[in-house]
């Protein structure tokens, strides 16, 4: 599958939460990337374009409402709109299967691509989650390898292990 053409954020704005600072970056359509919290503290950035940071402020506040809800393993009252331009269309199909996974539960890889009708695609899947520029909010951390182990995660097996506990998913 062919991608869209790439494009750049143009407001990249930090959201403060009790679990460190995580990075928004917006484009035009909406939230496009969230980064979890590293030890350099991001900064506000916008680009110059007329006409869209009142829109991206307001997209940022329910970002941030958002963000937290998830933190807090509480069910999301509204996501903002995602700007998934980039991604190919199975990686697509991933990520909304991934939203589907209620909070508490976990999936296989192999689940969800006999969910999203490729049942082949097991390893696929795995590399669509890994490829997720929205974790958290599109909940990749529910996923899990198929004997029952935790798995892998883009954000840190530290960040995975944290999320689940709050959603009273318990590995040993």
């Amino acid at each position: 599958m062919m991608k869209s053409e790439h494009h750049l954020p143009i407001a990249s704005l930090p959201i403060h939460t009790p679990d460190g600072t995580f990075l928004a970056q917006y484009s035009e359509k909406g939230l496009m990337r969230l980064d979890f919290p590293t030890r350099k503290n991001p900064v506000a950035a916008w680009a110059e374009i007329p006409g869209v940071r009142a829109q991206i402020s307001l997209w940022h506040k329910l970002t941030t409402r958002t963000l937290k809800e998830a933190l807090l393993a509480r069910p999301i009252s509204e996501l903002p709109p995602f700007d998934l331009g980039d991604a190919t269309k199975f990686q697509r199909k991933v990520w909304v299967a991934l939203q589907e996974i209620p909070i508490g539960e976990t999936k296989t890889y192999g689940e969800v691509a006999r969910e999203i009708r490729n049942p082949k695609a097991t390893r696929a899947v795995g590399s669509g989650c890994g490829a997720n520029p929205i974790p958290v909010l599109i909940p990749c951390h529910r996923m899990i390898a198929a004997c029952g182990k935790i798995g892998g995660f883009s954000g840190g097996l530290k960040w995975k292990e944290l999320l689940l506990k709050r959603e009273g998913v318990l590995f040993i």
